[in-house]
């Protein structure tokens, strides 16, 4: 088997055992998702940390986080009358304490339909919901999510012309004279909620108690598939302290138990396929993160700070709440520690980094040309140049090869079945003529994990979505509707191999493989998104070009073995 195959089979079995794998997990996924609530049920689930005495945390002091995270229940009770909000990029239902509806405006379910993507929703198949509200400590009361109350009884609120923010009042009254004060603030053009809560203890004895903020969750049952993008991206909670991350996907949600981890600002999050939920508590404040499960619903939940106020005092406690697309400078905006993790491009910390300096690089490639396909073709071109040495080792290589081939095959009909001298043989012969046997196979790895990485960079990348390049291509996230990528991937590799042809005696199956490579490659690439397809064909084609140089450079020139052979 010549090196060239050699090539072509390494690479086609790295990514089959991929593309393999990856659909193996999407499909244990679907089969261990949990069954969503059916409608026939009429129960609006809503899970607040539950106050049994065996369950309170010890008593909190200002700016701690409780002992131990409350596990939550579910109860039934009615929800409040939600209030109605509009900005220029979200529509909202809010009670107070939980963002019960959030329509997207700026991005329709598909590119035909008008109907705005949906995030959070109360309805009990899909249900999704961030939500806020407070558990006291040693009898002290305290709203849960559902205890607040529109001030001045307003049900609709909208971001008024020329405004840049707009607030939405609640209030909580205790019988004791405690009063909780919170203000949800909207901002033009942003997905990030401010919610401020001030705590004021009217009341003639200490109180205790800590917010929660959490999201909750009954897991979508996705279509699987690479037919289908919603398939590609991690859906689950993750989480982070500000340096480490992890995450647990639904499918196996509570199989590693709970988390529980007291954390000092950091994030918590639910990710899916270009939209993202995500808390983020004050950077200065400490948190208990857990998990929880209860019947259909998974949640994940930051439980703290914790407070202790005497007669007349009072405390404030704020957070973030990304509820939106997964907008990488947007996200970057907010300042928080780590949180390019949330736009989850792999479980793996070497696919996560090179993802988020691949699709930086591609940013600032787009800035300049403004399409996200020629973006790509842009990006090929710079990948091309800063992997120039590799390759150039790589072509040389297979072209060296390629000129021995008659002189390999007289070694082995000299040596026969002596495979001891015939490696001799073929390493005195690598050394004579330069030849690093092993140099055309190197820089296959980065190749590899650089496409690897691109898989999930334009699959998961919201900038991308509905983005056309030209002509046909209306969606670069989605598969090109008439494979023509494909297609011209496969006469791409059709070429290469010719120019290349196998080794005088290959075996007839062998030859037969490498003539299949280009359909096998085409039938792969005909069902992954269209911009990762381009990638692929213009990489392809400048290798083709590098190629035909190389072999015109180093595949005729006559070295000195070769002469002395002819000489005998």
């Amino acid at each position: 088997m010549n090196q060239q195959t050699r090539l072509f089979l390494l690479f086609a079995w790295l990514m089959v055992a991929v593309l393999l794998w990856m659909e193996w997990g999407k499909e244990q996924a679907a089969k261990l998702s949990p069954p969503a609530i059916t409608p026939a049920a009429q129960v609006v689930p809503q899970v607040v940390p539950g106050a049994t005495p065996a369950a309170v945390p010890a008593a909190a002091v200002p700016g701690q986080a409780p002992a131990a995270a409350v596990a939550p229940t579910t109860t039934a009770s009615a929800a409040p009358a939600a209030v109605q909000i509009e900005t220029d990029v979200l529509r909202v239902q809010l009670d107070g304490g939980s963002f019960r509806q959030v329509d997207l405006p700026q991005y329709p379910k598909t590119m035909t339909a008008s109907d705005p993507v949906r995030l959070f929703s109360a309805d009990n198949a899909d249900y999704y919901q961030a939500q806020s509200g407070w558990s006291g400590q040693g009898g002290s009361p305290a709203p849960n999510h559902s205890g607040f109350v529109a001030d001045g009884g307003a049900t609709q609120f909208k971001l008024a012309a020329g405004a840049n923010t707009l607030e939405v009042p609640f209030t909580w009254s205790g019988a004791n004279g405690v009063v909780i004060h919170r203000v949800v603030r909207f901002t033009r053009g942003s997905y990030a909620v401010e919610v401020r809560d001030s705590v004021t203890n009217g009341s003639s004895t200490p109180w205790q108690g800590y917010v929660y903020r959490q999201l909750v969750r009954v897991p979508p049952i996705l279509q699987t598939g690479m037919m289908h993008p919603e398939s590609f991206s991690f859906v689950g909670a993750t989480w982070s302290d500000g340096k480490h991350y992890d995450r647990r996907p639904f499918k196996d949600y509570m199989d590693g138990g709970s988390i529980d981890q007291t954390i000092k600002g950091g994030w918590l999050a639910m990710p899916q396929h270009h939209f993202l939920s995500v808390w983020i508590p004050e950077a200065d404040q400490q948190a208990k993160f857990s998990l929880s499960q209860t019947g259909p619903l998974d949640a994940i939940a930051a439980m703290g700070p914790g407070f202790t106020l005497q007669p007349g005092q009072s405390a404030t406690t704020n957070a973030r709440l990304w509820v939106g697309p997964k907008d990488v400078k947007a996200l970057e905006a907010l300042g928080v520690p780590g949180l390019d993790r949330a736009i989850d491009y792999s479980r793996f910390s070497i696919f996560a980094v090179l993802g988020g300096w691949l699709f930086w690089l591609l940013m600032k490639i787009h800035a300049l040309i403004g399409n996200w396909g020629w973006s790509i073709i842009g990006l090929v071109f710079l990948l091309k140049l800063a992997l120039f040495p590799l390759s150039n080792a790589q072509y040389k290589s297979t072209a060296q090869m390629r000129r021995v081939q008659p002189r390999m095959k007289a070694l082995q009909e000299r040596y026969g079945d002596d495979k001891q001298k015939l490696q001799m043989a073929m390493m005195e012969l690598y050394k004579t003529e330069k030849i690093n046997p092993v140099g055309g196979c190197l820089p296959v790895i980065p190749q590899t994990i650089i496409f690897m990485t691109l898989y999930w960079v334009l699959s998961e990348s919201v900038e991308l979505r509905h983005a056309p390049w030209i002509g046909w291509i209306h969606d670069l996230t989605a598969r090109d509707p008439y494979f023509v990528l494909p297609v011209l991937n496969a006469a791409i590799m059709f070429f290469t191999q010719h120019l290349t042809p196998p080794a005088p005696g290959m075996d007839p199956t062998q030859q037969k493989m490498m003539k299949a490579m280009p359909v096998i490659f085409g039938v792969f690439l005909a069902i992954l998104p269209a911009g990762l397809v381009l990638y692929q064909v213009a990489n392809g084609a400048l290798g083709l070009l590098q190629q035909t140089y190389m072999l015109r450079k180093y595949a005729d020139k006559a070295s000195p073995g070769t002469h002395d052979a002819r000489k005998k």
